[in-house]
């Protein structure tokens, strides 16, 4: 079966582009969601991940739409090969005309660890630059740092949704509920940092109990 898989980082972003050119390869099952791709707890893609079968063929777009570092790309990918299925990326070359199953394996490999070095190394220098940046900001007494992205007034619905889950999770968890820090960053799909800035926030604020 071929399976396609199509995500947009924020709710206000469109799938539709993507969701035509996986159609153009026509896949027979597709799995779309718009959620951030710094992690892999994402529903669809874990729907994708168990689903899949021996001998499937899994497409996306840009092998960014399956994770957003090395680490999280390896191991997606790996669990790919582990169910008995190949990774087709579109944007990237195609072996389709190789014969030899263990060569085109091979080739298909070498131009993933490559995209994936590439697209590391350019995160790195990015990150780079923004460290730099926000040092001479800050030298200048300009910086005012970066607006949290899990908040109550957050310009992104679905994050906003997501800060609420959070809240609720919290409250759950200061009344008594079983509930670790580590088990809501999974359930919401966010950092445990995250929870805890929120947990502290409403803390401060008096909104929920130690």
């Amino acid at each position: 079966m071929r399976v396609g898989y199509a995500r947009v980082s924020s709710a206000d972003q469109n799938l539709a582009r993507q969701v035509n050119q996986l159609n153009q390869a026509n896949v027979d099952k597709l799995f779309q969601e718009k959620v951030s791709g710094k992690n892999t707890q994402r529903t669809q893609l874990n729907a994708l991940l168990d689903f899949i079968r021996q001998d499937d063929e899994v497409f996306v777009l840009s092998l960014d739409r399956l994770g957003r570092n090395s680490e999280d790309l390896t191991r997606i990918i790996e669990t790919i090969r582990q169910k008995g299925a190949v990774l087709n990326v579109l944007d990237l070359p195609s072996f389709e005309g190789v014969r030899d199953c263990n060569l085109k394996a091979l080739l298909t490999n070498l131009v993933l660890e490559i995209q994936k070095y590439t697209a590391e190394n350019e995160r790195q220098k990015i990150h780079e630059r923004q460290r730099q940046e926000i040092q001479v900001a800050k030298q200048r007494g300009v910086y005012k740092g970066r607006k949290p992205q899990y908040v109550a007034d957050s310009d992104d619905p679905q994050k906003r949704l997501i800060y609420e889950q959070i809240v609720k999770l919290l409250q759950a968890r200061a009344q008594g509920e079983r509930l670790p820090i580590t088990e809501i960053a999974r359930q919401t799909g966010v950092a445990r940092n995250t929870v805890y800035h929120i947990q502290r926030q409403l803390i401060n604020h008096q909104l929920l109990n130690n």
